[in-house]
Order: C-alpha cells, then sequence, then structure tokens
C-alpha cells in the first residue's frame, strides 16, 4: 500500500512540475488595446487626406517589427490595382509602446472596401495580426465634407488674430483677460456635435475627436449641437440652433466653463501653453475634424 501511495505521490509532484515548467516556457505573444483606425475609429479614409491610426502595443519580449498594410479585398472590384504598406523600425527593441500615426492616402488610391491590416511581429517569433475592414473614399462623393475656418481668436474684444495657418498668434493671455475664440464648420448637413476647448500643454492630452473627449482635462469654452441641417450648410461656435445659443468667449480666472463644469484639479487655471482645440462630429455619417493651436497664457 505504501508503494502504491509513493507511486501516486511521484505522478503528482511530476505533473505539478511540468505544468510549472511549462508556465515558466510560455511563448507571450504582442498584445495591442486602445485601437482606432480612422478618425474616431470609422474606419473610413479618404483620398488625398490624412487618415488617423493609434494602437497601445505590449511585445511579450521586444518588437522585432510594426507593418500596416491596406490590401484589396477578396470579392471586391476596384477601378485599378492598388495597396498600400508601411513598416515603422523606429519601434523595434521596444516593449510597451504607442503606435500614432498620419499618413496621406494617396492620389491615385482606389475607391472601395480594403483589408486593413496591423502587424507586429516579436522577437521571440510570435506575430499579433489585427484586420478590420476600411471604406476608401474620393471625397467628392462624399455627402458631407466637414472643413474647419474662419478662425480666429482675441483678446478684450480688441486684438483678432485670424488662424489660416494655425500657428501661435504673438499674444499673451492673462488673468482676468477675456478669450474670444471662434470657428466656422463649413460643408456639413444633418446632425451634430462642435466644441471649442482649451487644453493645458502639460497634460500631454491630444484628442482628435469627441468620442475621446476627457472633461475632466477640458475647459470648455462652447458647445453647440443641431439637428436636421440641409446640404452644404455651416455652423459657428456661436450659433442659435434650436433656440440654444453656444458660447465664443471666457475669462481666464473664471470658477466655471461655458458648460458649468467647474475649473479645478488637472484643468485649474495655470501660468503656461495651452492649446485650443476645435472638434466637429457629424453624427449623421459619422465624419470628425479637428484643428490644435498653442497659445500662451500668462496667469
Amino acid at each position: 500500500m505504501k508503494k502504491v501511495q509513493s507511486f501516486f505521490l511521484f505522478l503528482l509532484t511530476t505533473s505539478v512540475f511540468t505544468a510549472c515548467s511549462s508556465d515558466d516556457n510560455e511563448v507571450l505573444k504582442p498584445t495591442a488595446k486602445n485601437i482606432e483606425i480612422g478618425t474616431a475609429d470609422n474606419k473610413q479614409a479618404l483620398i488625398g487626406r490624412d487618415f488617423h491610426f493609434n494602437a497601445d502595443v505590449t511585445a511579450g519580449n521586444k518588437i522585432a517589427n510594426v507593418q500596416l498594410k491596406i490590401l484589396p479585398k477578396t470579392g471586391e472590384t476596384y477601378s485599378k490595382d492598388w495597396k498600400l504598406e508601411f513598416a515603422w523600425p523606429e519601434y523595434i527593441g521596444t516593449k510597451n509602446t504607442n503606435v500614432h500615426k498620419h499618413f496621406t492616402i494617396p492620389a491615385d488610391a482606389a475607391e472601395g472596401k480594403f483589408d486593413f491590416l496591423f502587424i507586429v511581429t516579436d522577437e521571440n517569433g510570435t506575430v499579433l495580426e489585427i484586420k478590420e475592414t476600411i471604406t476608401i473614399t474620393d471625397p467628392a462623393n462624399m455627402p458631407v465634407d466637414p472643413v474647419i475656418g474662419r478662425d480666429m481668436l482675441s483678446r478684450n474684444d480688441d486684438l483678432i488674430y485670424y488662424m489660416e495657418t494655425w500657428v501661435e498668434p504673438q499674444l499673451i493671455y492673462k488673468k482676468n483677460d477675456k478669450l474670444t475664440a471662434h470657428a466656422q464648420i463649413s460643408q456639413i448637413m444633418g446632425n451634430g456635435i462642435l466644441y471649442s476647448v482649451l487644453i493645458k500643454k502639460s497634460l500631454n492630452y491630444h484628442p482628435e475627436s469627441i468620442d475621446n473627449l476627457d472633461l475632466k482635462k477640458v475647459i470648455i469654452i462652447s458647445k453647440v449641437e443641431y439637428k436636421d441641417l440641409g446640404p452644404a450648410s455651416k455652423i459657428t461656435t456661436l450659433q442659435k440652433i434650436n433656440d440654444v445659443y453656444g458660447g465664443e468667449s471666457i475669462v481666464l480666472g473664471a470658477d466655471k466653463d461655458n458648460e458649468g463644469n467647474a475649473i479645478t484639479a488637472e484643468k485649474a487655471w495655470e501660468s503656461g501653453q495651452y492649446n485650443w482645440v476645435v472638434l466637429y462630429k457629424n453624427t449623421s455619417y459619422n465624419m470628425s475634424v479637428y484643428k490644435s493651436m498653442p497659445i500662451t497664457i500668462n496667469f
């Protein structure tokens, strides 16, 4: 009987040892989260326009290669042969990294549905492949093509800077100054929402869509929502929509922003660099645009 018990004890010990050895030798694959394919993750691309991609990648060991491919989709018909491929060597050798890229969809791209592949190869030989479908469209064929324009900043209603180039104006804002920020969105229809906000540069927070807007980090200058606009309409950051007015001005040092949110904690006023950011989303057609411009506040 003792021999039988010893034998089963031996089997149990061997099994536990083998399981531990297996765990110790497990080869981990790369992983990715916070993936965004297109602005606001809309999986849309416009020919000749900027395309946004984001992913937070963690390697099993270390990254050996990062690739992005836009390839013809099986069963689809196109007007021409076309594909697009990138390799980004700057991520080689990293363990944890943020892959945040903007690139232009070439003018010779074909319209249609394509396979979008994000591929991360690990030094340990494992591979992460994320595959999605994106739609590439000529902007001329879109029902809306939002454009941010007629942008200007002023201080105390007297100094105005027009922001065609969106470079920092040679103007320093001070405590108790009234900052007025005006922007216009054109070539729109249907339903949508427009934000104009201030964000501290020190927060290292750069939202590119309303979907990613963290109200704990932004000071809202204006917010405009609208419905049922006709074709080729325009709205501004100061607009009467269904008897609701948006604002364009805020006093630097105010206790609350123009949506009634307390300006405290991370977004409390202080001296330094800020970004004025305009974000727009057409909710009818899932189209988003944004612009960002630095300003200086001497609080």
